[in-house]
């Protein structure tokens, strides 16, 4: 079976009508059509409140977003392997999303809230200043061609958004597996002066996932790079 996207307007964030991602008609298996039809309070819906973390979760606990889990594989094991955090995985492919939500009951592992969406959509309407501890991108979509570049995730007014849903000193975690892409990451960054970091060695939480399993086959080498928030004009170490 297939599954139209479920398409809202393009956020403010970007120039009118650009998103960081291209829409797709999608083959949804019976098991993934079913986990997604699976009413438990793991897959949350797009509303213009902001939530409130503590009473999504049930108990204050950091909160880390991931933008873009793939079939969430890496997520699931992730959040099993720490438990007194508070995980929001956000997509918009939606067999991903399915699969995310059966490998979580099926693991038992409830820290995850999971959503097909547009995470700037969602972090422009329902994450609350200063309430992330953490965002997580692994392997966004590089965008190669010139033309397409608009459309990265990694830009100036999407680090201001970010930034702002941060509590003070939190981190954007990115990985990407496209040498180019990571420098265009780092001057992005480097311009921005409430930012400070750059690349790192790859940290013990993060598992191989499938996309970067299939980079190692072909030659690729994933480059991690980690930015934290900064208060004042001048950069910290």
């Amino acid at each position: 079976m297939t599954r139209d996207f479920v398409v809202h307007e393009a956020p403010r964030t970007l120039r009118p009508g650009l998103r960081t991602f291209k829409p797709r008609r999608s083959r949804v298996t019976t098991r993934q059509s079913r986990a997604l039809d699976h009413d438990d309070g793991l897959l949350l819906s797009l509303q213009d409140l902001p939530m409130d973390p503590q009473v999504e979760w049930g108990a204050p606990a950091p909160l880390v977003l991931e933008i873009g889990f793939g079939d969430g594989s890496a997520t699931a094991l992730v959040a099993a392997a720490a438990p007194d955090v508070s995980f929001l995985a956000v997509d918009i492919h939606t067999p991903g999303v399915g699969d995310l939500l059966q490998r979580l009951r099926d693991a038992n592992v409830t820290n995850v809230r999971v959503m097909e969406a547009d995470a700037l959509l969602v972090l422009e309407r329902m994450v609350a200043p200063g309430s992330l501890t953490e965002v997580r991108s692994l392997f966004p979509d590089p965008w190669p061609k010139a033309r397409h570049h608009k459309r990265r995730l990694i830009q100036p007014a999407v680090l201001d958004l970010v930034r702002d849903r941060l509590i003070p000193g939190g981190t954007w975690h990115v990985a990407t597996d496209w040498p180019e892409y990571a420098e265009a990451i780092m001057e992005c960054f480097a311009m921005d002066q409430f930012w400070t970091g750059g690349p790192v060695p790859r940290p013990d939480w993060r598992v191989t996932t499938r996309y970067e399993e299939r980079a190692q086959r072909e030659g690729r080498t994933s480059i991690d790079l980690t930015y934290r928030t900064v208060e004042s004009t001048t950069k910290g170490t």
